[in-house]
């Protein structure tokens, strides 16, 4: 596999950097007293919920990749899990009886399984590794989550916050393994999230999907 170019390395590694800081003296600190005070069911609860609600990400991303019988399963499990799963809360849609699982599909893959190549690495802040096609994919993303209409911006912001929160506090550790082990924290993160996208567009394409390895950011990670 080809290493994602990465002609904007000095920005990137300031961007690693403050976001590093961000996890460590901001986020991580917040999401464990969270952790102490909100049993992890109830977490989960948050979690499934925020998922629930990215449904149209996933949905329109099946539908233009042509997976017609992924659409129409990511719209059952809304359907499912907003009425039968208190507003989304529960997941009973992926019941070993009903067995409607989550496709992970966003328009980044979307862009890569109809041939555009990732282009160059970028580190946002905040957002975290990304590259020039995800980029382009997250900005749609961003209007497909019923979330981005919350007004005014300061609710919006907050409810955005909450989520990262609940989200950190359900991996926490994960981001301190990778990081230890690693030689190049940045060099490594790159990495596994060049080769994670990668295997996205080809479990798009028919292929299985493997882990999200630490590091590389997850649906709930990008918040959309």
């Amino acid at each position: 596999m080809t290493a994602i170019s990465d002609p904007l390395e000095p920005f990137n590694r300031a961007m690693f950097h403050f976001n590093d800081k961000l996890y460590f003296w901001v986020l991580k600190p917040v999401a464990q007293g969270y952790n102490q005070v909100v049993p992890e069911p109830a977490r989960v609860g948050v979690q499934n919920f925020f998922s629930n609600l990215r449904m149209p990400v996933r949905f329109v991303s099946s539908l233009l990749q042509g997976d017609v019988k992924g659409a129409a399963t990511q719209l059952g499990r809304f359907l499912v899990n907003t009425i039968w799963g208190v507003g989304g809360l529960l997941d009973p849609a992926s019941s070993e009886q009903l067995d409607m699982p989550k496709q992970d599909a966003d328009l980044g893959q979307t862009l890569g399984i109809y041939g555009v190549g990732q282009g160059f690495y970028l580190v946002w802040p905040i957002l975290g590794p990304s590259s020039a096609r995800d980029s382009v994919g997250l900005a749609g993303d961003f209007f497909l989550y019923p979330v981005s209409y919350i007004n005014p911006w300061y609710d919006w912001l907050a409810v955005r916050s909450y989520e990262e929160v609940n989200a950190a506090s359900l991996r926490i550790g994960d981001y301190e393994a990778l990081k230890e082990a690693a030689i190049d924290p940045y060099v490594a993160i790159r990495n596994a999230y060049q080769q994670y996208r990668q295997k996205k567009v080809e479990a798009g394409r028919g292929q299985p999907l493997p882990p999200n390895p630490a590091g590389a950011p997850s649906e709930e990670a990008t918040g959309y």
